[in-house]
């Protein structure tokens, strides 16, 4: 098969969107050799870590033809590209696919990772939230095959673009490989010194915005064991600023670290050296970095009310986001009872082993099959 992507998350992107794109890439390329793959892109980064993915990979990358009209390339322009290219079917790997691909005879699929625009407009202006909306609308309503990265985001696409169930199929995403290897002792102590982290502490990872709930894990803090700092890692937007005040309301500045642009390298080390990954998100598609945690054999505690609990297992502790006193208690129950915390990652690290690399890229070419021999006609 000639199997096009919408590359722009896998070229641009460092974080988020573009890691699950490359991941599937590279796990396609390296399993089913016998197709040719396409990335499509207005641009590429300069980022080493980008170029040096597109340089070790057999991918066909392409970039607009020099007479293109860049601004609508991949809505509109590419199609002229995806037919010299011969095309069997196109995967948008984030959320739309181009217009008018079914008279061309281009088979499609499309990942829908959220719909959080919808579920929390409030969190979006409303440009962004409009071309969100139409892109993904468009895509769920003309692709021949959706994929839902969890079973929130499935029951979020039938509950609000009223797309049949079974046009829709589950597939997980999984983590970086770097978060899959267990670090010596000697590159902990090293990330240990160069962040100045202390011996023991709560972690918490993801951009610093309302919908991520750290206001909660603050509120929590001065009623959890002293003996435990927190760190937080991620990208500061406005709601830093409420965080940072109720710090100083309750007076734990020198009990929160904030660490910010960190490299991708250590980002798994600084999980592996914390005592406990704690993530009171109001809500996600699936929840990447409790993924990350856990390969990493750091117990978990997350909220309830979106797919947390699809992403932590059973063995991973659950509180309502609204709920700080319930926080504390679990955060103390854990982190006195080794016991426990030994029962979470060996779960823990057993649940995840669903989300391996090579088992959701089968997943994916199963997918790419069927569509292509319409056994999904009746959608």
């Amino acid at each position: 098969m000639n199997i096009g992507f919408d590359g722009k998350r896998a070229a641009n992107n460092l974080t988020g969107l573009g890691n699950y794109s490359r991941s599937l890439l590279a796990q396609l390329v390296q399993l089913f050799d016998q197709n040719q793959y396409f990335v499509y892109t207005p641009k590429v980064s300069k980022s080493p870590r980008i170029t040096g993915f597109f340089k070790s990979l057999p991918l066909n990358l392409k970039l607009p033809l020099r007479n293109s009209i860049k601004l609508m390339w991949r809505s509109f322009g590419i199609k002229k590209q995806l037919v010299q290219d011969h095309i069997d079917l196109f995967h948008g790997l984030s959320q739309e696919i181009p217009v008018g691909l079914a008279p061309l005879k281009i088979k499609s699929v499309v990942t829908i990772h959220d719909l959080i625009y919808l579920r929390f407009p409030e969190y979006y202006n409303a440009v962004d939230r409009y071309i969100y909306n139409r892109k993904s609308e468009y895509a769920c309503k003309n692709s021949d095959r959706i994929v839902a990265i969890s079973e929130r985001s499935k029951k979020d696409i039938i509950e609000f673009y009223g797309v049949p169930a079974d046009k829709i199929e589950v597939i997980y995403q999984s983590c970086d490989e770097s978060f899959k290897k267990i670090y010596p002792q000697d590159i902990r102590e090293k990330v240990l010194a160069q962040y100045d982290l202390p011996a023991k502490y709560i972690l918490n990872v993801g951009t610093i915005e309302p919908r991520k709930n750290l206001l909660l894990l603050i509120k929590a803090l001065p009623h959890i064991d002293a003996t435990y700092k927190l760190v937080v890692v991620g990208k500061q937007k406005a709601y830093a600023k409420l965080v940072k005040a109720e710090i100083a309301h309750l007076k734990l500045e020198d009990r929160v670290i904030f660490l910010e642009n960190i490299p991708f390298q250590d980002l798994p080390v600084i999980y592996q050296l914390s005592s406990l990954f704690v993530y009171p998100s109001l809500y996600e598609g699936f929840g990447i970095p409790i993924i990350e945690a856990l390969y990493g054999n750091v117990p978990v505690i997350a909220a309830t009310g979106s797919c947390l609990e699809e992403a932590g297992g059973a063995a991973s502790i659950y509180i309502a986001p609204d709920n700080a006193e319930a926080l504390t208690f679990q955060v103390n129950k854990v982190l006195a009872d080794p016991a426990l915390q030994q029962h979470m990652k060996a779960e823990g690290l057993k649940y995840v082993q669903q989300f391996d690399d090579q088992l959701l890229a089968k997943k994916m070419m199963d997918c790419y099959l069927n569509t292509l021999n319409g056994k999904f006609a009746s959608c």
